[in-house]
């Protein structure tokens, strides 16, 4: 593969039209033209997806410089598993990965999911919601001060597409904000999880928006999924963010919409896993989503004048004392991945449920939407550990 330089003249853009660029074949074989053309004006690049390969190639490592050169270059973590109540040896070691990395390459900024991951394999497992409380803020800040530590540029957090409950969806804005605030972080606002939220949920838009902290949004998402039917509600469709699919018409809607309330917005990133780009149509549609994402980016540019960007940098990074956890919810996470991993059908989960210690707590399961725990379900049982 040669190596592609990004466009000489992005750096008098105020917005990057960016595509999520991994170590993957399908993924570069469908974003390679958009590279090779000069279209791509940054790279978010999930660097902690590269702990199984032994050797990452030249020309990746090359490919990722060159936007490094450019400060385009953006980190995106998966598996830090923020909201973990235990800290663990492997979260340990993604924080040293993650200094290592900064010392070869320059992040604009780095980011991370909201959440926990089920499951006890790390780097396998997909993020779940947490309850909104004084020990799950303390938990998330220290992580995220030590993660602004390790690569001392500006750090932030995704908005996730899944909540068990109308009450979460509401208050989750809010409870990002406070997360990032010691750290004077930022928000990628993903808009295919705020179109599962609105749609799962039948919450207006216009509601949704009203309780982000859309002054914080440094970074947009958009990305495909899937619907799935529900058996506990009869003729519901939920919305699952699987990221396998091209991005729906109402995604690129919002991004329309959405663009125009973020006034530090720099990035809008399109994202798809490379098992959704296995043949020529879906790379091909892959092009066409880029290349419609972006003339949405160059028609809000042109009509936005260049701003100081807000550098989202903390006033005071120190980090100090020991690392923040709490065993109580370390269980209670124990208990809930394990439920949800092993439960032979919904009512047994439910019956679970309502045995274990998350009963009549912050957890607040007795108020989970049916088609929601039923979706947790799906989504642990898909991640959990395989036996070996």
């Amino acid at each position: 593969m040669r190596t592609v330089a990004p466009p000489d003249n992005a750096n008098e853009r105020a917005i990057y039209s960016s595509i999520a660029c991994n170590l993957d074949a399908n993924i570069l074989t469908a974003a390679f033209p958009l590279l090779e053309q000069g279209k791509v004006e940054a790279l978010e690049w999930s660097f902690d997806a590269l702990f199984w390969a032994e050797q990452v190639p030249d020309w990746f490592t090359e490919l990722l410089q060159a936007y490094s050169a450019q400060h385009r270059l953006v980190g995106h973590g998966v598996y830090f598993s923020l909201l973990s109540g235990r800290w663990t040896a492997e979260q340990q070691q993604w924080l040293q990965h993650l200094k290592e990395l900064t010392r070869r390459f320059s992040f604009d900024h780095v980011t991370e999911h909201f959440g926990f991951f089920t499951g006890q394999n790390f780097h396998a497992g997909a993020p779940l919601p947490i309850p909104y409380g004084s020990n799950t803020l303390r938990i998330g800040q220290d992580r995220l001060r030590r993660m602004q530590e390790a690569c001392g540029c500006p750090v932030g957090l995704e908005n996730l597409a899944f909540a068990y409950s109308l009450e979460e969806v509401k208050r989750h804005g809010e409870f990002l904000e406070q997360l990032v605030e010691p750290v004077n972080g930022f928000l990628i606002l993903d808009l295919h999880n705020v179109f599962c939220q609105l749609h799962n949920f039948s919450v207006p838009y216009e509601e949704l928006m009203a309780l982000y902290p859309l002054d914080r949004v440094r970074e947009i998402h958009i990305s495909g999924g899937s619907w799935e039917a529900s058996g506990q509600v009869p003729g519901l469709q939920i919305r699952r963010d699987t990221h396998d699919e091209a991005v729906p018409e109402e995604v690129f809607q919002l991004l329309y919409n959405t663009m125009p309330r973020c006034p530090n917005l720099k990035y809008v990133v399109l994202e798809q896993l490379g098992t959704g780009l296995q043949t020529e149509d879906s790379r091909a549609h892959f092009q066409s989503d880029f290349h419609r994402m972006q003339a949405l980016v160059n028609q809000h540019r042109s009509t936005t004048s260049i701003r100081a960007v807000q550098p989202f940098l903390p006033i005071h990074s120190a980090v100090a004392g020991p690392v923040a956890e709490d065993a109580q919810l370390h269980e209670q996470q124990q208990q809930l991945s394990h439920i949800l991993e092993t439960a032979p059908s919904y009512e047994d989960a439910q019956r679970q449920l309502q045995a274990s210690a998350l009963a009549y707590t912050a957890w607040k399961v007795e108020e989970w939407e049916p088609h929601m725990l039923e979706t947790a379900i799906s989504i642990a049982q898909k991640w959990k550990p395989q036996p070996r």
